[in-house]
């Protein structure tokens, strides 16, 4: 397999080193791991959910982290005093963590542990100047501002 050294890219953009690091880390996408599995849906315009399987993990031996522009769920099992004897194990309760990155304004609104999958909601809250705005268009010749100290205006 080739890999590409992006480190002259670092060095040739100023402010784009988010993109360069989720460029170079999806090139290298094919060694992560899969565990533990989960889903990512749309709910609505400007509303999602991540869908993580937790089997056999208590609320307890979670944590959601958000940071910056990244979501970080941990799992790490608690010890006990007796380990059990299994004839076969296909659950894996090995500890994970996870970490999603998230695109700016998106924010964590809450989570719910149930049946074995944590859900993560999240929602893309853009603020009011980011927003597109509705420019009017008016008839006739531009007005330029009135003059300091006069109150009135100016055809050109």
């Amino acid at each position: 397999m080739r890999t590409l050294d992006l480190t002259p890219l670092y060095r040739a953009t100023v402010g784009f080193d988010r993109m360069a690091n989720q460029l170079d880390r999806a090139m290298t996408a094919d060694t992560a791991t899969t565990y533990p599995p989960y889903n990512i849906e749309k709910l609505g315009e400007n509303d999602y959910r991540i869908s993580i399987a937790v089997a056999g993990f208590a609320e307890d031996e979670l944590s959601i982290e958000a940071r910056e522009n990244q979501l970080v769920v941990t799992a790490r099992k608690a010890e006990t005093e007796t380990k059990p004897t299994y004839l076969h194990r296909g659950i894996a309760t090995r500890a994970f963590e996870k970490s999603f990155q998230l695109a700016d304004h998106v924010s964590v609104t809450g989570a719910s542990h149930a049946d074995g999958m944590l859900h993560i909601d999240l929602e893309r809250q853009v603020p009011e100047a980011l927003k597109p705005r509705r420019i009017e268009i008016e008839s006739g010749a531009p007005k330029r501002p009135a003059l300091e100290g006069t109150s009135e205006t100016v055809e050109v």
